[in-house]
């Protein structure tokens, strides 16, 4: 089995991000506002960005929490397969533009 972890941009341009194990029947769920309390409900519609395969239940869920905790900044170099940006940008911004001098 296949697991996957997803990013969302809805209307506002904000991400959401999520877990599942069939992408395309959960971003349909997000589009058609199946669970009224979710964050996605009152943002629709909402466009899928990225998504990442796992064999394994637990890394997919680890993975999701890790990506939830990240700035906007670094979701957007995941989004844009910019993959070595992100060691970079994890570290704390003040570092980030001190070490530009």
């Amino acid at each position: 089995m296949s697991y996957f972890v997803y990013i969302l941009e809805c209307r506002d341009g904000t991400f959401y991000t999520g877990f599942t194990d069939e992408v395309e029947v959960r971003l349909i769920e997000h589009q058609t506002g199946k669970y009224p309390n979710a964050y996605t409900f009152y943002r629709r519609p909402v466009k899928l960005r990225f998504s990442i395969e796992f064999s394994e239940k637990q890394s997919a869920l680890e993975f999701e929490k890790q990506v939830k905790g990240w700035r906007r900044e670094k979701k957007i170099a995941l989004i844009d397969g910019r993959w070595n940006d992100l060691p970079y940008l994890s570290i704390n911004k003040k570092k980030r533009n001190s070490s530009r001098t």
